[in-house]
């Protein structure tokens, strides 16, 4: 069931993986022509200003019901099932890199990686799994704290209050400490987050113009292969059968 913030943001959604589309075809068109560094680093621009938008609304959304995020209406099964903390991994970029290294798809841009430019991605690796971890034990710490002697004893008087106006107070009470829950919610999401917007940063950081454009096509294409082929099976009937799409990675 999609709730207003649920329905707002598939909205949303759909129309930004729409543009990421068309962001995509001219990032390949751009891998294949000999544009000048100027251009590239424009169209560049042009994508990671359109992953900040992503944040800045989804940030915004998830103020009203951050809920929403963790139960994402708007994604496939196969999409949700991938998902860290409201998003993409931040680690997989480091697999999608090397991926595209040895495949030299979409381009031979990274193929073209200098060892300078491999030892500070490789750098940038640690940093990040460091983050990553402590972004789970936060969140962790979100879910063990639901247990903790305050929740509990919460628990035990909402079973078993009986009279009229106790039972009110006891709903503010209840009230109070949910929206503390979604609160530690809506910051583990935003930590996440940023590690992921600090991994692609990082990354975009080391390459050059058109090493760029071949990594976010790239990116553009597994996520947007994801979302064709996880709402294929999720429309598809009966026992499923096997996609047969060229695998990019």
């Amino acid at each position: 069931m999609k709730t207003p913030v649920g329905e707002r943001f598939s909205e949303f959604f759909d129309k930004w993986i729409c543009q990421l589309d068309d962001y995509l075809q001219q990032l390949l068109r751009v891998s294949k022509e000999s544009l000048s560094e100027t251009e590239q680093h424009a169209l560049v621009s042009k994508l990671t200003a359109h992953y900040k938008e992503f944040h800045t609304v989804k940030w915004t959304a998830a103020h009203e019901d951050v809920l929403a995020f963790y139960c994402p209406v708007w994604l496939s099964k196969l999409e949700t099932a991938y998902s860290w903390l409201t998003g993409w991994k931040p680690s997989i970029i480091f697999r999608l890199v090397e991926s595209m290294r040895r495949t030299r798809v979409p381009g031979p841009g990274l193929a073209e990686l200098t060892e300078e430019q491999l030892r500070k991605i490789e750098q940038l690796r640690m940093k990040i799994k460091i983050e990553e971890e402590k972004v789970e034990m936060e969140m962790e710490r979100q879910q063990v704290a639901m247990a903790d002697r305050k929740v509990v004893e919460l628990v035990r008087m909402a079973s078993r209050i009986r009279n009229g106006e106790l039972v009110g107070q006891v709903d503010g009470l209840v009230e109070v400490a949910v929206k503390g829950i979604l609160g530690g919610l809506e910051r583990v999401m935003k930590a996440a987050d940023c590690v992921r917007l600090k991994t692609l940063k990082g990354v975009l950081d080391v390459l050059n113009p058109s090493q760029s454009v071949d990594f976010l096509a790239g990116t553009c294409m597994l996520q947007i292969q994801m979302r064709q082929w996880g709402r294929r099976r999720d429309s598809q009937k009966g026992p499923t059968s096997e996609l047969h799409n060229n695998v990019l990675f």
